[in-house]
């Protein structure tokens, strides 16, 4: 209960410039960090997630609708990469936030969807973390015959798997699939052991658990996630200019959130119903990267081959009955718009 009551404080205050911690009070200027294109017409419906990057930060500014007034956009939120894929299998989303395992899965057999990553909205470290409630459980070799709570098919998901099998205790250890927002009452209740999340629920769950384990120290062994901007492959074709510009926000936003910017640190507070000294500790766990830093590190072939690998681990893990061919995986990123936008 004490952690319930330290949550409601946290999110029922004021951020610094007097915008309440709620996404619809008060909204802050909107802002466009490029000129304007009003011929921009597109119909995009966005899924976003609670997650802080500078997805929020343009969510919350409102960059799209400044930037391209003419276009028809809709924000939807969804609460794990897991849910985002069905919605891109139903299509009822185009473009929108989602993790790179789920990602890898939505492209490989049998849902077999046609996905662009057109964005790395962040690496993932500390931000998503294996907590333990039992302070007996100081490894992951502790886990065997306990039970840990996941979002399935999250980047959470493949990393507790990756740490499972590197410990020899994937097949003594029981997951259970739960929503973050429902993980907090069943640790409570003593139903399950551990969970790999991340924040607010990462927060909530450390008032009485410890962190063994972090997705920056499976990342470190061979398995780095990523939360990524996909979108459908007809999406991307048939809105270049779009693309351009909504990589031109994010790119800003990211910017932004690396140099640790109070006005983008408080877009996501208010996005996320926290303050922003939580916030600023939370982005800590992440690693924001700007156009240029993308198309030099990933965006060059890397990152397909990251995404093959995974969809391998995927298979190895039982998680997938198999791989779509390689270049599947190696023409998931799409480059085009990130290197505009590094180039201006």
């Amino acid at each position: 209960m004490a952690a319930v009551l330290t949550a409601v404080a946290t999110t029922t205050g004021c951020v610094e410039s007097g915008r309440t911690v709620h996404p619809d009070a008060v909204q802050a200027a909107a802002v466009c960090p490029v000129e304007p294109d009003p011929s921009i017409t597109t119909t995009a419906r966005i899924a976003w997630q609670a997650i802080p990057n500078g997805d929020l930060a343009v969510k919350d500014l409102r960059m799209l609708e400044t930037c391209m007034p003419n276009a028809d956009i809709t924000w939807s939120k969804f609460d794990s990469g897991g849910d985002v894929v069905q919605a891109f299998g139903a299509g009822s989303v185009d473009l929108g936030l989602v993790g790179s395992s789920p990602a890898v899965r939505a492209v490989s057999p049998p849902l077999d969807i046609d996905l662009r990553v057109v964005w790395l909205q962040d690496v993932i470290g500390a931000a998503e973390s294996l907590v333990v409630r039992d302070e007996s459980i100081t490894s992951v070799e502790d886990l065997a015959g306990r039970t840990v709570a996941v979002p399935f098919g999250s980047t959470a998901h493949y990393s507790l798997l990756s740490a499972l099998r590197r410990a020899g205790v994937d097949r003594q250890t029981e997951l259970i699939n739960l929503a973050p927002d429902k993980m907090l009452a069943a640790w409570q209740r003593g139903e399950v052991d551990a969970a790999w999340v991340w924040d607010p629920t990462l927060s909530e769950l450390q008032a009485d658990g410890t962190v063994i384990l972090t997705s920056a120290e499976t990342a470190e062994a061979g398995q780095p996630t990523f939360d990524m901007g996909a979108a459908t492959a007809d999406f991307v074709e048939q809105n270049p200019e779009f693309m351009r510009m909504w990589t031109a926000t994010q790119d800003s936003a990211a910017r932004r959130l690396a140099a640790g910017d109070d006005a983008a640190i408080e877009s996501l507070a208010v996005q996320l119903g926290l303050s922003p000294d939580i916030v600023r500790k939370q982005t800590e766990g992440l690693t924001y990267l700007s156009a240029q830093e993308q198309a030099e590190q990933y965006f060059d072939g890397t990152l397909g081959r990251v995404l093959a690998d995974t969809a391998e681990f995927l298979v190895d893990a039982r998680e997938i009955d198999t791989t779509a061919p390689a270049e599947v995986y190696q023409q998931m990123p799409y480059a085009e718009a990130i290197e505009e936008v590094a180039g201006r």
